[in-house]
C-alpha cells in the first residue's frame, strides 16, 4: 500500500508495503544485546498439574511466561516516569506512532578519559542545516550486527553530553532513537545529565518525549529523511520493548 504525505510544503510518497526494521528481536537465552547486569530475557511453558504448555512437550497449546527488564533487553522505548519519582507511563506518553524521522551516522569522539561521546559540535555538523524533524535515529559507527549481540555490562559504552541533548530540545527533538544501551554513561554516580536534559526534568518538563535505546540501523539503510512508526506494547510502566520501523520517502 502507498499513500502520499505532505510535510513542510513538500509532498512524499511513502510505500507501506516496504518496512525498514531497525529494532532487536529478543531471543531466550544471551543471544541478545544485554546491559546494566540485567538477568537474560526468558520465557518458559506454563506447568499447572499434567498441563505443559508446550506443544513439544505433549501440550496442545503454547502457553509460555515471559521475564524481561525492558531496559536491559533488547531493544526498548522509555518516557520520563525513567527518571522520576511519579509514576508516568510510556502507554500514556506516547499515543501518536507515525512521526518524520532523520537518520545520521556518528562517530562517537573520544576524550581524554578514555569515554566517547556524542557531542553538541557533532549533531551541529549534521542537523544545522536541515528542517527539524520530530524523531531523530542515530546509527553510531562503526557499525556491525555484533550490536545485535553485546553484553554491554561494564563496558563503559559511548554515551551523549548534556550539550548535545539541549541541542537537540532545541532543535524540538521530541522522540531520540539510538543504537547504544544509554545515552548517558553507564556509571555516572546518578547523575543522569542526558536523561534530564532530554525531558527537561527540572523545568517545563517534556512528557510527551521518548527514547529508545538497543535499535540496530542496518548499513543499508543510508542517512536522510524517513516516516518513522515506532510501535510499543501497551505497558503501563516507564518503558516497554518496542519495534521501530522506518519507511522510505520518495519525493515527488
Amino acid at each position: 500500500m502507498k499513500a502520499k504525505l505532505d510535510w513542510q510544503g513538500c509532498d512524499y510518497q511513502v510505500d507501506f508495503n516496504q518496512p525498514l526494521n531497525i529494532g532487536l528481536a529478543l531471543v531466550p537465552g544471551l543471544d541478545n544485546p544485554n546491559c546494566f547486569y540485567a538477568p537474560p530475557f526468558e520465557a518458559s511453558p506454563l506447568k499447572a498439574g499434567d498441563f505443559v504448555g508446550d506443544t513439544r512437550k505433549g501440550g496442545v497449546v503454547n502457553f509460555f511466561n515471559v521475564r524481561l527488564n525492558p531496559h536491559g533487553n533488547g531493544t526498548h522505548t522509555e518516557c520520563m516516569g525513567h527518571i522520576s519519582v511519579e509514576r508516568q507511563s510510556i502507554n500514556a506518553s506516547l499515543p501518536v506512532f507515525h512521526y518524520f524521522a532523520r537518520v545520521i551516522s556518528i562517530y562517537p569522539q573520544k576524550v581524554e578519559n578514555g569515554d566517547r561521546i556524542i557531542q553538541k559540535e557533532q549533531l551541529e555538523s549534521f542537523l544545522s542545516s536541515e528542517v527539524e524533524t520530530p524523531a531523530i535515529v542515530i546509527r553510531t559507527l562503526p557499525n556491525d550486527h555484533f550490536k545485535a549481540k553485546t553484553n554491554y555490562s561494564g563496558a563503559n559504552p559511548p554515551y551523549f553530553s548534556a550539550e548535545a541533548i539541549d541541542y537537540l530540545v532545541d532543535r524540538k527533538c521530541e522522540h531520540l532513537l539510538v543504537d547504544l544501551p544509554s545515552v548517558d554513561r553507564e556509571e555516572d554516580e546518578g547523575k543522569l545529565l542526558a536523561h534530564k536534559a532530554f525531558w527537561k526534568y527540572d523545568g517545563d518538563q517534556r512528557l510527551q518525549a521518548t527514547i529508545t535505546e538497543l535499535i540496530y540501523v542496518p548499513s543499508s539503510i543510508e542517512d536522510g529523511l524517513y516516516l518513522l512508526n515506532l510501535q510499543i506494547a501497551a505497558f503501563e510502566l516507564d518503558a516497554t520493548p518496542s519495534k521501530p520501523i522506518l519507511y522510505e520517502l520518495k519525493e515527488l
